[in-house]
């Protein structure tokens, strides 16, 4: 029998290895816009392949759903979630900061998580009851007893989002930033942001309207490290509505106080 997370570290370097030979043929990838401020790239789909033929071959009657080519149907209450490239943007743009991510959930719950940094050659990976490791190194979140002084990441809504979203997000991070905080960071990858705060380099981290591929590995990371994860109300349906905090246990009530103001419904 197959280990299920070794497998899944496998998969994640198969897909780094093809994301790293794409970026030295960056200005010739074939690139598509599939919509407003949303590329895909032959890199995103070339990865997706690898890392799907790498898991079916140890794990045939496994679901998987990823990103570029939807959902493979199986058998068994085991789906593996997956995005090939995340931060697309940063990748084509030559900015040296994206992941690769994969989560496995039996029954809709993360039992498995990787989190893949090919550039850094950082892998962050936990299973459910067994922590979290960052290349075979246990982590855990910040001890930050309050939001005061904490650095903290978000995503910035795209220009031309709708102004419902892009007025939320300026709130809350106006709100954020009033807690004295050490300052706020966009870099461009959920799953890497997650994964950061899992290793303490965040102390919180919250975005709206994210996909479950984006979240899946990232917040059983945070969790299985120490930490606490819910949606922008503080509940716990964020891997439906896409909307995250993230945080140690000391951060995350004031986030989810600040946060909840304004992502009411």
């Amino acid at each position: 029998m197959h280990n299920i997370l070794e497998v899944a570290k496998q998969a994640a370097r198969i897909g780094g290895e093809v994301i790293q030979e794409g970026a030295g043929r960056r200005d010739s990838l074939d690139i598509e816009q599939k919509s407003l401020h949303d590329y895909v790239s032959e890199v995103d789909r070339n990865s997706e392949h690898a890392i799907k033929s790498h898991i079916l071959s140890a794990f045939p009657t496994h679901k998987i759903v990823g990103e570029e080519y939807g959902e493979h149907a199986g058998l068994e209450n085991i789906k593996w979630v997956i995005d090939p490239l995340d931060g697309t943007t940063n990748f084509l743009r030559g900015i040296p900061h994206y992941a690769v991510s994969i989560a496995v959930l039996r029954d809709g719950v993360p039992e498995y998580a990787v989190v893949f940094d090919p550039v850094k050659d950082e892998m962050f990976c936990a299973s459910h009851g067994g922590g979290a490791l960052l290349n075979d190194v246990p982590i855990g979140v910040s001890d930050l007893a309050s939001s005061r002084g904490g650095l903290f990441a978000t995503g910035v809504p795209f220009s031309g989002d709708n102004l419902t979203n892009i007025d939320r997000f300026t709130s809350t991070m106006v709100a954020i930033l009033e807690q004295h905080t050490s300052g706020i960071r966009r870099l461009g990858s959920a799953a890497l942001d997650l994964a950061y705060v899992a290793a303490g380099r965040y102390d919180g981290y919250w975005e709206a309207n994210l996909k479950l591929w984006d979240i899946a590995a990232g917040v059983l990371l945070v969790t299985e490290a120490g930490g606490v994860v819910s949606d922008l109300r503080g509940n716990q349906d964020h891997l439906i509505s896409g909307d995250v905090l993230a945080a140690g246990a000391g951060v995350h009530p004031d986030m989810a106080r600040l946060t909840s103001r304004f992502y009411k419904g």
